[in-house]
């Protein structure tokens, strides 16, 4: 893992140095050079993690032997809390904001009050993702 990091890192750098050297000697930077310092990059970067990958599932295979029902009915319990209200707040936003952007249309005056209710629709979200905090404390 260590070694897997540690390429990673000089990938890195490689790049970030190779795009400053770049930027400050004022070269010519024409899509050819761009598509081949990309596509050195995405060749030398791919490999890493098709390693990483490798390497790393049978570790996590091994710690997955623990969970139970239990578990993963109360993760799915703070999802559907979090994404159903997620919906619930997009269809409620999008309905007091039309609303809102025809009441301001005709009186710019009451902005104020139409970005109030704008904000108790958004709040359905929080709440949701509250109740999914407090489900995900009790696992």
């Amino acid at each position: 893992m260590k070694y897997i990091l540690a390429t990673t890192a000089i990938i890195v750098l490689l790049t970030v140095s190779s795009g400053l050297f770049l930027i400050y000697n004022n070269t010519d930077s024409s899509k050819k050079k761009i598509k081949k310092a990309l596509g050195m990059n995405l060749f030398a970067f791919v490999p890493v993690m098709i390693m990483a990958f490798i390497l790393m599932a049978p570790s996590a295979s091994m710690a997955a032997n623990g969970a139970d029902s239990v578990n993963g009915l109360g993760l799915l319990a703070a999802a559907l809390s979090t994404g159903m209200a997620t919906i619930g707040t997009g269809y409620a936003v999008g309905v007091v904001g039309s609303a809102a952007i025809g009441a301001v249309s005709e009186d710019p005056k009451i902005l104020g009050r139409t970005l109030l209710f704008v904000g108790f629709a958004e709040g359905i979200a929080i709440y949701g993702l509250v109740i999914s905090i407090l489900i995900i404390g009790q696992l």
